[in-house]
């Protein structure tokens, strides 16, 4: 079926999408045999169809990030086949491997080194298939766009799709198989255009809200807007008059209005009247901060130690201290969360834009009550996650009303909702303590970070509290934010260091995954302390970075980042601000990501105007090195990506709220970034051919705040401590060292 949203909303039509769940064409390629999803076997990746063209599954997603197309290019060179004959089937669980969440900078580098090996064993056994039939050893053989041909004698040749009977390939993914040199790619390190782009651009691009089913209701899920609320009792007489009501359904506290259309649902639900128990409340958001720091701490440890920092400290001829704090963010996708339920005969489909579909069988199965392997989701992208946001809070709802009415059901959030319930990143407090000796060295660093509490254990079913989960009487489980002390260890080579990390046990908000969690904002507060010493040491702030660091690697991204911005060397603040209220500023920072991945640096460019506290990001340079690149022009959308997306969360972004709920609800109380105020952006980006291929999602964003706090410090002399700059906190700053111009 064709399908215009363009042409649908002009006419006013029902867009109805038939999807058979046991067609063997539903993937453009006939299905040869039963779909393996196990993940050591080759046909769980790849179908090579009658017709040549190959289709490829895997568990991880395009989140809007290019991966669709980088994952085809991969296994293009690998099978030796045209990237335009490669198909990609992503995140539907009943025909691709479970590889994981699409998260922690590891589709490339994980998921698609996975994904190219099951190509290279498929290449492999199918060469070698080819020599039996063509009676010539492997060696002598060449493969050209799936066609394996004898070198000596090309006109002898037989076809990938002639190799293989209905069974499929039955083999197992060789973990040594050799895999192509750099030398022999011919689409892997091209900037092959996006596969998703057209569809975009032209509105034919199948989004979740777009995705209709024959018979589909709509539904509207109620939740009280104080924090910790109960329902005690509802009335839904008004309800029932809304032309296309159907019903009201309720489980525990979960309270949904159910109709035969999206407008009626959101009437219908206006129209409920509901009695709530009072809330839990909420600590003032002015104290939180100081409030983080004595919560109950789980677990306390030392995630770097060099040398003997306490004595160090004790016999410095010069100490500094300094106290970081990072805001409570939400993920504020552009379109709220939706997903779509289907069950029948003891099965449940869910259409989903989750970028962990796998981990989402277990979640979905605990809250319905159905077998794991009774649960299907079919990934379909949404308006953007970087984390998890709602999308799986929308997936659990529709699961749970669509198995207690046994008909298809969409489920749509408001914008209330996606802005004040979607989970949030928890607070981060950090407080510095260094050490300079005489000559202006540094000769101790300590550092004591509070986090929230780090559930390792990847993606244990609820693990993250779904709302559904909690509203239906599963047990609360405790925080799913991992890894959070990443990046808390500072990547400089000072002789004594001793930075300890705080997992705190209870966050105040549930709690997920926020673009590149706990490494925004340790870095944040490493770099800013870094430049802080930097001035300190009486040294230019690039200059003390490249001194403290043995790396090439690290250098090439800095001095790449400096050779863009043009980098003018001083010891301190901008000397020459000029009379005028609008005074300018440059600063920089390094991060490697997880200190072990991708390497970047950013000299950030700001305008600060001294009498309203606004800053304005006008430039950035970045250098950037993720190692062999796949796609350089998908590398750089994600850098530049991640730049902008960053400067929102760090000049304006914050969640709020008063003792007893969120009031931050909507783009006028929760203000992102606007087209006008969107940085110039430009990268250095350094490939390394041959070595391995890193993600470029999250890694650039680590650098931003401390570049922009640094460069407003340049430009001010005034240094902030605290995200988001908000304009009124920079102007209170400004009036308290004397710097505002009136």
């Amino acid at each position: 079926m064709d399908l215009h949203r363009r042409k649908f909303l002009k006419n006013g039509g029902a867009l109805v999408v038939g999807f058979s769940l046991l067609s063997p064409h539903a993937f453009g390629t006939a299905l040869r045999a039963p779909k393996s999803v196990a993940k050591d076997a080759v046909d769980s990746f790849l179908v090579v169809g009658n017709d040549g063209r190959i289709t490829v599954f895997t568990g991880k997603v395009d989140l809007g990030t290019g991966t669709r197309t980088a994952l085809a290019q991969m296994a293009a060179d690998e099978l030796d086949v045209a990237f335009e004959k490669i198909e990609m089937v992503m995140g539907d669980t009943g025909t691709t491997p479970d590889q994981w969440i699409t998260g922690a900078n590891l589709t490339i580098f994980q998921g698609g080194a996975e994904l190219r090996r099951a190509a290279a064993s498929a290449r492999q056994a199918l060469v070698g298939r080819a020599s039996e039939r063509l009676g010539a050893p492997a060696e002598e053989l060449m493969v050209e766009d799936g066609v394996v041909r004898v070198k000596s004698n090309p006109s002898r040749f037989v076809a990938y799709s002639e190799l293989l009977g209905p069974e499929g390939l039955q083999i197992k993914i060789d973990p040594k198989v050799p895999l192509k040199k750099p030398s022999e790619y011919r689409v892997v390190g091209r900037s092959i255009p996006r596969i998703d782009i057209p569809g975009k651009v032209t509105g034919e691009w199948q989004y979740v809200h777009d995705f209709r089913l024959p018979g589909m209701l709509h539904a509207r899920v109620i939740r009280p807007d104080e924090h910790g609320a109960r329902l005690q009792s509802y009335d839904d007489s008004a309800a029932r008059k809304v032309a296309g009501f159907v019903q009201t359904v309720r489980k525990g506290d979960f309270l949904a209005v159910v109709a035969k259309n999206e407008w009626a649902a959101i009437k219908a639900a206006r129209g409920v009247k509901v009695s709530w128990t009072p809330g839990t409340g909420l600590p003032k958001q002015s104290e939180i901060f100081d409030l983080w720091r004595k919560r109950d701490s789980a677990k306390d440890e030392a995630s770097q130690k060099v040398g003997d920092a306490p004595s160090a400290l004790a016999s410095a001829a010069r100490r500094l201290k300094a106290s970081y704090q990072f805001a409570t963010q939400t993920h504020a996708s552009i379109g709220p969360s939706c997903a779509v339920a289907d069950y029948k005969e003891g099965k449940l489909t869910l259409w989903s834009a989750s970028q962990a579909t796998h981990s989402m069988q277990d979640e979905v199965a605990a809250i319905t009550r159905l077998p794991r392997e009774a649960v299907r989701l079919v990934y379909l992208e949404g308006s953007g996650c970087y984390g998890r946001n709602g999308h799986e809070d929308a997936t659990a709802d529709a699961a749970l009303i669509a198995t207690m009415l046994g008909k298809p059901v969409r489920v749509q959030w408001s914008r209330a909702d996606e802005t004040a319930r979607s989970p949030k990143s928890p607070p981060r407090a950090i407080d510095f303590e260094a050490a300079l000796d005489a000559q202006g060295n540094v000769v101790a660093w300590t550092g004591e970070f509070f986090i929230a509490l780090n559930h390792i254990a990847a993606f244990k079913p609820l693990d993250f509290p779904l709302l559904a989960a909690t509203e239906t009487g599963l047990p609360k489980p405790g925080n799913w934010v991992g890894f959070l002390f990443q990046n808390a260890p500072q990547p400089y080579a000072f002789p004594n260091v001793l930075v300890n990390t705080h997992h705190i046990a209870q966050t105040i908000f549930r709690s997920s995954h926020l673009r590149s969690p706990g490494r925004i904002e340790n870095s944040f507060a490493n770099e800013s302390f870094a430049d802080e010493l930097a001035v300190a040491a009486k040294m230019d702030p690039a200059e003390f970075r490249l001194k403290h660091l043995s790396d090439p690697r690290a250098a090439a991204v800095i001095s790449a980042a400096m050779k863009l911005a043009n980098w003018e060397t001083r010891t301190g603040p901008n000397p020459n601000p000029g009379a005028s209220p609008i005074v300018k500023g440059r600063g920089i920072a390094y991060a490697r990501y997880n200190g072990t991945i991708t390497y970047v640096a950013a000299v950030a460019e700001v305008e600060v105007n001294r009498q309203s506290g606004e800053i304005r990001v006008s430039r950035l340079c970045i250098g950037h090195d993720c190692g062999q690149m796949i796609n350089p022009d998908g590398v750089a959308n994600q850098v530049e990506g991640g730049a902008i997306q960053t400067v929102s969360r760090t000049l304006i972004e914050q969640v709020t709220w008063d003792q007893s709920k969120v009031t931050s609800v909507d783009w006028a109380s929760y203000p992102i970034l606007r087209f006008p105020e969107a940085p110039r952006v430009d990268i250095k980006l350094i490939d390394r051919p041959g070595e391995a291929s890193w993600g470029v999602g999250e890694p650039t964003a680590v650098v931003i705040p401390a570049a922009i706090g640094n460069a407003v410090f340049d430009a001010t002399g005034v240094r902030m401590r605290t995200v988001p700059f908000t304009a009124t906190a920079v102007k209170a700053a400004l009036d308290q060292a004397g710097q505002s111009r009136t």
